[in-house]
This record gives structure tokens, C-alpha cells and sequence, in this order.
């Protein structure tokens, strides 16, 4: 971004997220300061900056999110949209080596770049970068990845690191048998907290929705819409709560069986109801 004049010998710039200045006059010119001048705190170029860097922010939280949505989501993302973001950087540090899959869905690819004519450059499983033009494409889910294991070393070999949780996000698999009329998961049910604020804090802070006396995720699910829900206690109840059980509730509110929810949605589901748990109270001493 370049120095914009601020001041008296000075110029000011965003610099890694925050507003920096530097000295425009004297032997000294050019040369970035530590911290920010005192004749420079209110001025109204660097409250401009500041704002700037909020919003800067927002937009890069918001672009994760998105593409976090996308690959939970398991939805087509048409390739030209791709190529209209992938310009912006906050999009591109949110997309770049996310694994990505076009027409064939044995063909895995980690997405490197995106060009105007809405053509894809992704390094597929053999180490080759190769050029893909399908209209979609599709961030999936770890859980439908085959081989995940192997998809992950070789990601670690390559140094990838992603943006969004996506290769190493943790996952769960449904039992091969579970019973046929039941609609809860108590796995991780009664995990305490001092209070249920407490306990909804940490639900959104993670992420999660907090609706009634419920943390919340929405997933879609071969096509189908999920809601996974993990009771937390009543809205303003002030004592000790615990976690309670797991459910799944489709479109229409309506209970889920176990043998009904789909592989991403019991992934998803177990895997907020863990992250809940991880933060309850924890009894120390002989007696814990």
C-alpha cells in the first residue's frame, strides 16, 4: 500500500494489518518508526486507516467463512465465480490450497490459482500441476475424501497449510450400527460449566449459533438440509449447567433418526458437541 502524507514529516501506511509510520523529511526519511507518533494518534488520515484495517478484517473473516461454508456445504462453487474472487487476496489466502474437485470425483486437486479466463491451476495426487476448466466445482467435505490419510501425508509433504479447516479438520465416522428408532448422541453429554453463559460464550466463540437452549450448525448433506443441536441449558439460567445430548433436526424441525444422518452432518455435529465438552470443568485433587 503506499505512504500517504500525514502530518509534519510523516507518512503513514497499513503495514501487516496495522497503520505504521515512517519519517518523510530529514536524515531519517524512509525509515519506518516502531510505534506511531503522539502528533499522529488523532489524526484523520490515521483513523481512516484504522477503520480500513477493521473492515480489511471483517472481509478476510467473512471470505473464510464463506469457503468454509461452501466445503461443509458440499456445494457447487461455479469455476468463473473462482476466477472473479481470486483477484482479491483476502479470497485468495481463503481458497488457496483448498482440495478441490471438477467433473471427476476420484480427481483430488489442491487449488493454486485461478485465472481470468476461469481456468483452474490445481497440484493434483501425483505431485503435477495440471489446468482444469469444469462450469463447478466442489470443496468437499474430509469425510468423503477416499484415502483421506494418504491425501493428508501428501499434503504435509507439500507443505500445504490452509486457511480453512478442511484436510486436517477433525472428522467422525457414524458406527456401522446404531439403533434404529434413536435420535441422540450422549457421547459427550455432561460436561459442566460454572454457568450457562459460560457455556454459550464458548459455543459462539467457536463458531456455533446459540438459538433458545441450543448450540447449533447447519450443514447440507447430499443435498439435504441438517441442523445438528446440543442442548446447553435454558436461556438466563444463572447456576452450573452441563452439555446435553446430540440430535439432528431436518428442514422442518423435525427429529432426525440416527441411521438417517448423513456422513458430513454426523461429522459436523460430533465435532461441535466435542469442541463444547473440551472446555468444561475439570475436577482436580484425590477426590477428582
Amino acid at each position: 500500500m503506499a505512504w500517504l502524507a500525514a502530518g509534519e514529516g510523516y507518512e503513514i501506511a497499513l503495514v501487516e494489518g496495522r497503520v505504521a509510520a515512517r519519517s518523510a523529511t530529514g536524515r531519517t526519511a524512509g525509515r519506518q518508526l516502531k510505534t506511531l507518533p503522539k502528533a499522529l494518534k488523532d489524526h484523520p488520515e490515521v483513523d481512516r486507516l484504522r477503520r480500513l484495517a477493521e473492515w480489511l478484517d471483517r472481509h478476510e473473516a467473512a471470505c473464510a467463512a464463506q469457503v468454509d461454508g461452501w466445503m461443509v456445504s458440499s456445494l457447487p462453487v461455479p469455476t468463473e465465480l473462482l476466477a472473479r474472487v481470486w483477484p482479491d487476496e483476502a479470497w485468495q489466502r481463503a481458497l488457496r490450497d483448498v482440495a478441490v474437485v471438477g467433473d471427476d470425483p476420484d480427481e483430488v486437486g489442491f487449488l493454486r490459482d485461478a485465472t481470468a479466463s476461469g481456468e483452474l491451476k490445481v497440484v493434483n495426487l501425483d505431485g503435477e500441476t495440471v489446468r482444469l476448466s469444469p462450469r463447478t466445482v466442489t470443496l468437499p467435505h474430509p469425510v468423503l475424501l477416499p484415502d483421506l490419510d494418504d491425501v493428508r501425508d501428501f499434503a504435509a509433504e507439500l507443505g500445504i497449510v490452509q486457511r480453512v479447516e478442511q484436510i486436517h479438520r477433525a472428522t467422525w465416522l457414524k458406527p456401522a450400527e446404531v439403533a434404529a428408532t434413536a435420535t441422540e448422541v450422549r457421547d459427550y453429554a455432561g460436561g459442566a460449566f460454572p454457568t450457562r453463559f459460560s457455556l454459550a460464550a464458548r459455543a459462539t466463540s467457536l463458531g456455533y449459533r446459540v438459538s433458545g437452549g441450543y448450540a447449533t450448525c447447519k450443514v447440507r448433506d447430499s443435498g439435504t438440509g441438517t441442523e445438528a443441536a446440543v442442548w446447553i441449558g435454558e436461556p438466563y439460567y444463572d447456576d452450573e449447567t452441563t452439555t446435553g445430548a446430540l440430535s439432528w433436526h431436518d428442514e422442518d424441525g423435525r427429529a432426525v433418526r440416527l441411521t438417517e444422518v448423513g456422513p458430513v452432518a454426523w461429522s459436523e455435529g460430533m465435532r461441535m458437541a466435542a469442541a463444547l465438552y473440551a472446555g468444561r470443568k475439570i475436577e482436580e485433587g484425590g477426590d477428582a
